[in-house]
């Protein structure tokens, strides 16, 4: 990876930060200050202080914002399936969980770089409007992946009625109808990888039985046949297609 592309990474994830707690702040008194701000201004200590707080959030904005929780819980349950406890281990599977969400997010965050930083790069709005103009398209792409059904349990366990216009969908509810709707994808997903792997032990533990080899541990016969599997069907290149073009 170039240092271009490094760079071009960060500007969206900062960017993220920036809009993800945009909708959550905008009705504070506070954050008034923060409107009337422009990017000569953001190097004042005070700014630069709640720019790295704001950074310390960014693995709970990437959790509930992105496609990160279906990629991650898709890929632990494929390890399960396998018959894998550590391999591979967590470090390979967040990483790789976070790069397929850089891919997916990537034209939502354009959306949003495009429609908020660039107008308060050139001091054309302050923060809090390039904020919640960049959280339109974050907000855009939340809805199309959350099930209405989510969103109706949602604003009930809330006792509010739901918002016909997608505008009025509060960030506070819209998020977790979201995350609600990213892990039954993930288990939906998971469970049709099981399947295969299942079938494979059954197999595998009848004929052991049926051979009387009852004190043979059948993972030690499957596990072999499964990864070969994996492998002959290259399985971790059909997950990832697999995640890729479940965004709709």
């Amino acid at each position: 990876m170039s240092a271009l592309e490094v760079l071009d990474m960060t500007r969206h994830l900062l960017f993220l930060v920036l809009s993800g707690f945009a909708p959550f702040v905008a009705a504070a008194d506070d954050f008034s200050e923060w409107g009337s701000l422009h990017i000569n201004q953001i190097q004042s200590p005070v700014s630069v202080v709640a720019l790295l707080t704001a950074l310390s959030f960014l693995p709970f904005l990437v959790i509930s914002l992105t496609t990160f929780t279906r990629n991650i819980v898709v890929l632990s349950l494929t390890r399960q399936a396998l018959g894998l406890q550590q391999t591979p281990p967590n470090i390979v599977l967040i990483v790789l969980s976070m790069f397929l969400t850089l891919f997916a997010m990537a034209p939502t965050l354009e959306k949003a770089y495009d429609a908020g930083i660039k107008p308060f790069l050139a001091n054309k709005v302050g923060l809090d409007g390039a904020a919640l103009q960049g959280w339109v398209p974050i907000r855009d792409f939340m809805i199309r992946q959350t099930h209405e059904e989510d969103l109706r349990l949602i604003y009930e366990l809330a006792k509010d009625p739901l918002p016909q216009a997608p505008e009025g969908l509060s960030p506070v509810k819209l998020v977790p109808a979201f995350m609600l709707s990213e892990l039954k994808l993930a288990f939906q997903i998971g469970f049709m990888i099981f399947l295969p792997f299942l079938i494979i032990d059954l197999v595998v533990a009848s004929i052991l039985m049926s051979l009387g080899m009852i004190m043979v541990p059948p993972i030690t016969i499957s596990l072999p046949l499964k990864i070969m599997l994996f492998l002959l069907i290259d399985g971790w290149g059909l997950i990832a297609q697999t995640l890729m073009r479940n965004l709709g």
